[in-house]
């Protein structure tokens, strides 16, 4: 099968490695060279422009923001030289309205698209085992489900809607970053309070909140390693924007995201912004004199 991918950052090149894994013929395109070579040393083709990579059969994308697909013009200019029939599986988190507008951009042009943002950091990516949240007509879903399956442990259709799915995504995250804010708060007080963080966190992370996300992040927290970064706190930052934004449009208050969306900043003001998003511990502890 021919297929495209744009956009080959610390999550796009392992999912792009392991769909070229898969024996598809792939056409690559990335804004720096590098990680277009890497994958062509693998047998992956170089697309000279990103409309190279719209003419197989389906599309894969993987870009930063709202700002990242617009400028490329995968909400326009660029889906009118796209292969007719194509569909495009966008793996970003976006926003609500820009989802909208993606998925009406597509169906005018007779094009297939489904939002399906993941769930995963780079080393899950490259694994094969990222959760993908899917959305769109079930025939689009149908044809791009073989591949996301290989790239993902479950690959979940949420709605008819693309927008669904980014709404699930946004949401996801927001309670990744309040879960970050919890553990940061509380990592400072029992260490205010002469409790040995680093045994309150094994005790939490192995009986009641014996999960990936408290094991993990609260891991980095308490031993303040924030670099290589698997998630920067400006994208986390961004995302919490995105829950904000979604709030604003339903009517939902979300307080504790405006709690965590400020604190972002001051993390970002502090030199945080490239990263980890657990670094958003270290500001806490600051905030408590520690």
């Amino acid at each position: 099968m021919k297929i495209g991918f744009i956009g080959l950052g610390h999550m796009g090149a392992g999912i792009a490695a392991n769909i070229l894994g898969a024996g598809h013929e792939l056409t690559v395109w990335n804004r720096s060279p590098g990680p277009a070579e890497a994958l062509a040393a693998k047998g992956a083709r170089i697309a000279r422009s990103p409309e190279e990579a719209l003419q197989g059969e389906m599309l894969f994308s993987m870009l930063a923001n709202d700002d990242a697909i617009r400028n490329i013009g995968l909400d326009g200019a660029l889906l009118a030289r796209a292969q007719p029939g194509l569909v495009h599986a966008n793996l970003a988190t976006i926003s609500v309205a820009f989802a909208r507008r993606l998925a009406h951009a597509h169906e005018e042009r007779e094009l297939g698209y489904v939002a399906s943002p993941v769930f995963g950091r780079p080393d899950v990516a490259a694994a094969g085992t990222l959760t993908i949240i899917v959305a769109g007509s079930e025939t689009d879903v149908a044809r791009v489900r073989p591949l996301l399956e290989r790239v993902g442990r479950r690959v979940e259709r949420v709605g008819e809607a693309p927008e669904q799915a980014n709404l699930f995504k946004i949401a996801g995250n927001f309670m990744l970053a309040a879960a970050i804010e919890s553990m940061g708060e509380a990592f400072a007080l029992v260490r205010k309070g002469g409790v040995d963080p680093h045994l309150f966190h094994d005790v939490l992370s192995n009986s009641l909140f014996a999960c990936p996300v408290y094991q993990g992040y609260g891991s980095a927290i308490v031993n303040e390693k924030f670099e290589p970064a698997g998630f920067a706190l400006r994208l986390g930052m961004k995302d919490v924007g995105l829950s904000l934004d979604a709030g604003r449009d339903l009517s939902v208050p979300l307080p504790l995201a405006s709690l965590v969306y400020n604190h972002c900043i001051e993390a970002t003001v502090a030199g945080f912004a490239d990263k980890d998003w657990a670094s958003l511990g270290r500001l806490l502890a600051s905030k408590a004199g520690l």
